[in-house]
């Protein structure tokens, strides 16, 4: 499937979630360290703070793009490849002049032109060999992540059912589980308005969880789930938990290279099947629904 482009709204939801994420895991390495060892896990926190924080940085800064001087800009593959095209055609327009014209500085510009079509083509077998060379070294995380899914899927008798990647895609999957496995017709603002209402109506579950990713403080719950209610916000594991307790059923997440996580295992009603993905999207996480393959497709 092909990489569909981000926008910086996207961008920044994605941050959050990720910024989010790590505050949690933070917390729980500090609430496990000793006296010994809180020394060490304090440094390597602050470490990942700062690695996570120059990641986004740097992920805003290629979004927006930075101007440069046109002396200082590389060509890229594409514009040598046009500019090869146009160079190409030059000579041909020429042709009928050069031949009943002939004079020295006409020939000197075919000569200058030749030069440049020369240097622009030992230029693009040298981007091309670089690319390929770095193609070879560099480990494909995404075709790694799809097979493993393939093959768990396959062991399980399930397929992926494709839902577009933008910040609705966990909520996406649930509707189209509840569609087929509950009958349950709902909208993707009527699954964030669940999720909203359930967690403050438990918010002593999930106020531990709400921390803001600038402040390093407790969110207040309230702004919370108007952000949840009223954006693309990314969807987390509170908002599966959330689900699971309103709709009472098991919502098992199927991921690569890990164990499938289960939430409300003790869920009445039938389970609900989403896969996790983390490299196969242009976007980042990524959840799609998990269907059941036919009968027939089954041996």
């Amino acid at each position: 499937m092909s990489e569909q482009p981000i926008t910086k709204e996207q961008l920044i939801q994605r941050h959050k979630k990720e910024s989010k994420d790590l505050i949690a895991t933070i917390t729980g390495l500090k609430k496990q360290a000793t006296k010994k060892t809180r020394k060490n896990v304090n440094a390597k926190c602050e470490q990942l703070q700062q690695e996570l924080e120059t990641k986004h940085k740097q992920e805003l800064a290629e979004l927006d793009g930075n101007p440069v001087n046109a002396e200082d800009e590389e060509v890229t593959p594409e514009q040598l490849l046009a500019q090869l095209s146009l160079t190409e055609e030059q000579p041909q327009q020429q042709s009928s002049e050069t031949a009943t014209n002939d004079v020295p500085p006409v020939q000197k510009k075919r000569n200058r032109q030749q030069e440049r079509l020369n240097r622009r083509k030992a230029e693009i077998e040298r981007i091309k060999a670089e690319a390929a060379e770095e193609a070879a070294n560099t480990i494909d995380y995404r075709q790694i992540e799809i097979d493993s899914m393939n093959q768990l899927l396959s062991i399980n008798n399930l397929y992926s059912f494709d839902i577009k990647p933008d910040g609705h895609c966990l909520f996406a999957s649930i509707q189209d589980q509840l569609k087929i496995r509950h009958s349950i017709e709902k909208t993707i603002q009527d699954l964030r308005d669940c999720s909203g209402e359930y967690i403050k109506s438990h918010s002593d579950d999930f106020i531990p969880f709400l921390f803001d990713e600038n402040t390093g403080s407790l969110r207040d719950i309230d702004e919370y789930i108007e952000e949840l209610t009223t954006t693309a916000m990314w969807g987390s594991d509170m908002e599966i938990l959330a689900l699971a307790n309103t709709f009472e059923c098991p919502i098992s997440v199927y991921m690569a290279g890990a164990s499938t996580m289960t939430i409300n295992p003790t869920g009445k009603a039938p389970e609900l099947k989403l896969g996790y993905y983390k490299h196969s999207y242009g976007l980042g996480e990524h959840y799609n629904s998990l269907r059941d393959l036919p009968r027939e497709d089954k041996n």
